[in-house]
């Protein structure tokens, strides 16, 4: 083949390769395309502001208010304080909560410095590091799933054991970031099966708006406060009841999915000023309007509704302050 044949060849070839490639980047631009504009766009709404962010640091313990948290896969946090990432247990590791030692509900745990720092009535004050890597790992039951923690040493759990002035010896452990989480999905199947979280009850995330609690107040004789039911999130400017619907929410740079209502029990009878445990109201005032459809009876039995619970679809910071949108397709 001589020099002019074999251009002539080359040109065609290249030509071709030309073509195919071009075909093929068309077609990817044109996927591309027709998938922009046939997904539905996302609708956003305005549905209310966040007036309240609380964090429990101690499982049944008091709360603490911030007005800045980072919302991560395992709950909000501030600094070193975590949401439920202290627990109460037992000798043989079994959770002790307000259901069976109501005055829990009065102790206090913060975090500064690397020091914990727990706080109760009639008692002194005790401080002791966050992290003690030298303490033993117990195996601790959450509603009969398996969770590990971190011991806390001896001087809180004679604190603990003092101030509850039960018979019985209390120890404190403290889940640290390389432990495995429990399965929300093994107690409540409506939980996606990579969901996870530490010693909250089921969810990362409760959600309860100002307007339910007034709601719920203007029914009993006596008013309630928030702190009687334990969310993380508090809402204003939104009717009683609005949270109900919301499926997915976006605020601030967090994306929540909403997986269920939470259904309520003993704990919001413990009164958070005082200890004491009633075991009737607001209980038996919810239930009297609050209970599931007769087809849900299988998830929340005789529990009345109250407030939601969120897995984290995108973490971010939370400010009181931000608003919050309601996403719908």
């Amino acid at each position: 083949m001589d020099l002019k044949a074999l251009a002539v060849n080359a040109l065609a070839q290249n030509k071709k390769a030309a073509i195919l490639i071009g075909g093929a980047g068309v077609a990817a631009l044109g996927l591309g395309l027709g998938y922009k504009y046939l997904r539905k766009p996302e609708k956003v709404v305005r549905v209310g502001v966040v007036s309240q962010l609380l964090l429990y640091p101690l499982k049944s313990g008091r709360a603490v208010p911030v007005v800045l948290a980072q919302c991560q896969k395992l709950g909000l946090s501030f600094g070193e304080v975590r949401d439920r990432h202290w627990l109460v247990v037992t000798e043989d590791g079994h959770m002790v909560t307000a259901r069976q030692q109501p005055r829990l509900v009065l102790v206090s745990l913060t975090c500064e410095g690397g020091q914990v720092i727990l706080n109760g009535p009639d008692m002194d004050e005790l401080k002791f590091p966050v992290k003690q890597p030298d303490n033993s790992v117990i195996d601790c039951r959450v509603f009969s799933t398996d969770i590990q923690g971190r011991d806390c040493g001896d001087e809180a759990s004679r604190w603990l054991t003092r101030y509850l002035g039960a018979e019985q010896t209390f120890r404190l452990v403290h889940f640290e970031p390389q432990m495995k989480a429990r399965r929300p999905v093994e107690m409540v199947p409506l939980f996606p099966l990579d969901e996870r979280v530490v010693y909250p009850d089921v969810a990362p995330v409760m959600l309860l708006s100002e307007a339910s609690i007034k709601d719920l107040s203007s029914r009993l004789e006596k008013d309630v406060t928030v702190e009687r039911f334990r969310p993380n999130i508090v809402i204003s400017d939104c009717e009683p009841f609005d949270e109900d619907s919301w499926e997915e929410i976006q605020i601030g740079s967090v994306r929540l999915q909403r997986v269920m209502s939470c259904g309520r029990c003993l704990v919001t009878t413990v009164d958070p000023e005082t200890g004491i445990i009633s075991r009737k109201e607001p209980l038996e005032t919810l239930k009297s309007y609050r209970l599931c459809k007769p087809s849900e009876k299988h998830i929340y039995k005789s529990s009345p509704l109250f407030g939601q619970l969120y897995s984290v679809k995108k973490t971010g910071t939370l400010q009181v302050g931000d608003v919050v949108y309601k996403i719908s397709c």
